[in-house]
């Protein structure tokens, strides 16, 4: 009889520990929400590499909560420790209503461990590192100007920043709102762990979601704002870059950049780091490794402890929704002024520069430098813009950094 009730009691406390009793119906609903991104990441191909991670961390946590849990202090009755411990008490011990208690330490789950990268500004500068490995900046230095237009779609983030303060955030919480504008899902957590952690799930699954749909959303905007004659206009050729220029390049921007503006040194000194990694030729393995294994399990990392901060109770609220508009309408508007801003150039040079490599000065390399040769091609099947887009497109790389630490300057 007693050992039918032991298993009865086991089965019990099994249940009563189970997600059947202890989750909620915003978990499920998340839970949902990540197996629709799972299949977009899967069958869809939309950014996998990081969409299928930061899906899955998703999913745990809202089957398992206690996998983001932080460490914390149970209160074990003193005479229980002693007689379970031998040796010195080594924790503080608390006298309440009489009795005495050791404060233990209990350890913290799993991917809150790993989500200190995160938390703490290592992830998304590692990333950039990786990312400076595999960019080429021949098209940028060819063409300056490009620059013009890389900075002209980091207009939507300072835009949107004033919106959403108008719409009752704060103004950390807009700053970070308004970085998904610069279509670059490093830096929108980057700032979003310096300015308004609360909102990192709510925050990197619009980024990144955005970045994902950039052949979706960018079209229409593109042809709207343009004429078939300009979408038409042939680029003539990128004059060649020496080795001396590719390997100048990076150092004179960080100085630069760490001189006027330090807030974005981690992000913009790790990229160019990286660049260096590559065109100088002498770290080959290093640049390999960078790019390969260190990039990959930092991509791991950080897209499964990004998921895991988008739980039921912190993901489904009215702001998460005003942040998801807000972002869409900042990745819009940046898109539309790097093109409007490409039509100026049209204009200034007399009709030589296509304002399609405009929308490619937002920072999703390389897809939307892709959709300018995409939607080029479609009026002029000679037309061969891939080149003169990465112009723009790296450049929004460095904009999308030097906005976020234009923001951390001034709202930090």
């Amino acid at each position: 009889m007693e050992i039918l009730q032991g298993f009865v009691d086991a089965v019990v406390g099994i249940f009563n520990s189970s997600g059947l009793t202890t989750l909620n119906w915003q978990n499920y609903v998340m839970i949902g929400i990540s197996i629709v991104l799972l299949y977009l990441a899967i069958k869809k191909q939309y950014e996998p590499l990081l969409l299928l991670p930061i899906a899955f961390g998703m999913l745990l946590v809202n089957l398992y909560p206690s996998i983001m849990s932080a460490p914390s202090t149970e209160m074990i009755p003193l005479a229980d420790y002693v007689k379970d411990h031998t040796g010195a008490i080594q924790y503080p011990i608390t006298e309440l209503n009489g009795a005495e208690y050791v404060n233990y330490p209990t350890n913290g789950g799993l991917l809150w461990y790993l989500y200190q990268g995160v938390k703490l500004g290592i992830y998304p500068p590692l990333i950039f590192l990786g990312i400076g490995c595999m960019t080429d900046f021949g098209p940028l230095i060819s063409n300056p100007k490009s620059l013009i237009l890389g900075a002209a779609a980091q207009i939507g983030i300072f835009v949107t920043f004033t919106g959403a303060i108008f719409f009752g955030f704060t103004a950390a919480e807009a700053g970070a709102i308004g970085i998904i504008g610069g279509a670059d899902g490093p830096t929108a957590i980057f700032v979003t762990t310096k300015l308004a952690p609360h909102l990192l799930g709510s925050i990197a699954i619009a980024a990144y979601s955005y970045m994902a749909l950039v052949p979706i959303i960018q079209p229409p905007i593109m042809k709207l704002l343009t004429t078939k004659k300009e979408r038409s206009v042939v680029m003539e050729q990128l004059r060649p870059v020496s080795k001396l220029e590719k390997i100048m390049f990076p150092v004179i921007v960080v100085i630069i950049i760490a001189i006027f503006l330090p807030d974005a040194a981690p992000l913009v000194g790790m990229l160019m780091l990286g660049n260096l990694f590559k065109e100088s030729g002498v770290v080959e393995r290093i640049n390999k490794t960078a790019q390969n294994e260190l990039m990959n399990i930092i991509t791991i990392f950080l897209g499964t402890t990004v998921g895991a901060t988008a739980s039921g109770q912190n993901f489904l609220t009215f702001d998460t929704i005003k942040i998801i508009a807000l972002g869409l309408f900042a990745f819009c508007l940046g898109t539309a002024f790097g093109v409007l801003f490409g039509k100026i150039m049209y204009l200034a040079t007399g009709g030589k520069v296509n304002p399609l490599i405009g929308s490619a000065g937002v920072s999703a390399v390389p897809m939307a430098a892709r959709v300018s040769q995409k939607v080029g091609q479609q009026e002029n099947p000679g037309n061969f813009l891939l080149m003169h887009a990465m112009g723009p497109n790296v450049a929004g790389v460095i904009g999308s950094a030097v906005a976020a630490g234009v923001l951390l300057n001034v709202v930090g």
